[in-house]
């Protein structure tokens, strides 16, 4: 006598699923959660009883010290803001025009530019060279255009917008140019509003890494006036592990920082430095969702 073995319904499948991604999903909130709870301790909390989820002695000294010359951050978020904004417009209209002759099989040369463009992701020219055609050829030091200029042509960003343009119909492009449409016409007129899930997450990728790139106003940036938001925070943490672990502790207690709150200001700079970005995701994900699948890649 067999024994049925009794399947799981579609009702408790999805319920399965959904515990699964919350679990995931608590995950990773867990430690925005304690970057959160630091950065509103004291100092001398933490120093006694550790990282807690909930705040030993609730503190905003952290926040006060951060946010002491609001004039400084106001010109690095404007930097920050500035180069997001315009770098990330710029690299989709760039990565967007690259990628759209790739993905047309009636361009003769669709195959020799996908492989060229795909050869720059293995090999680069390296730091050195970088620096100097950016300084002695280009003459971009403590410029606004040093930081917009080497994030503009991502190469996986290109494959990945081609792979999303291979999926639109030929047909459709077919039909354009017997009424008439030019080559441009149907790229801004077709095109790009049928990109739309693929620009938007693309566009945050992008808007991340402008974001978040300190490296090149690193070698690049030496004006104050020209610091980003990421720059100004590498700063400011190394001159707070200085302090921390200078010998010359005495001359910094004459300085006031003898008891500087070096943990909670660390996460409140966090915080400051990334919520921006948090706080706009979710404006994106309907578009993220489905604009993920474009990472199926095809050749």
């Amino acid at each position: 006598m067999e024994l049925a073995i009794a399947k799981p319904t579609k009702t408790e499948s999805m319920w399965y699923i959904h515990v699964f991604f919350t679990v995931i999903c608590v995950l990773m909130i867990i430690p925005f959660v304690l970057v959160i709870a630091v950065s509103l301790s004291s100092e001398n909390s933490l120093i006694q009883f550790g990282y807690r989820f909930i705040p030993k002695e609730l503190s905003f000294e952290a926040y006060r010290i951060v946010l002491k010359s609001p004039e400084i951050w106001l010109k690095s978020y404007g930097v920050t803001i500035g180069i997001t904004i315009i770098g990330t417009v710029l690299s989709l209209l760039l990565t967007t025009l690259t990628a759209y002759p790739m993905s047309r099989r009636d361009f003769r040369y669709h195959r020799p530019l996908t492989f060229y463009i795909f050869f720059t992701m293995l090999f680069n020219g390296g730091t050195i060279p970088f620096y100097i055609l950016m300084t002695q050829y280009l003459h971009l030091k403590n410029s606004i255009l040093a930081l917009i200029i080497p994030l503009l042509m991502n190469p996986f960003n290109i494959i990945i917008m081609k792979s999303y343009l291979d999926k639109i119909s030929m047909e459709i492009i077919e039909s354009a140019k017997i009424d008439g449409s030019s080559e441009l016409r149907i790229f801004y007129r077709i095109i790009l509003p049928l990109s739309t899930p693929a620009l938007a997450t693309l566009g945050l990728f992008i808007s991340f890494a402008y974001w978040n790139d300190w490296f090149n106003a690193l070698l690049f940036i030496d004006d104050n006036k020209y610091v980003p938001l990421q720059l100004l925070l590498v700063r400011i943490l190394s001159q707070i592990e200085f302090l921390a672990n200078s010998p010359l502790a005495e001359a910094a207690s004459k300085l006031q920082f003898a008891n500087f709150p070096t943990l909670s200001v660390r996460m409140a700079m966090a915080l400051v430095a990334g919520g921006p970005m948090m706080i706009m995701f979710p404006f994106f994900q309907k578009y993220f969702v489905k604009g993920i699948t474009v990472g199926s890649l095809k050749s």
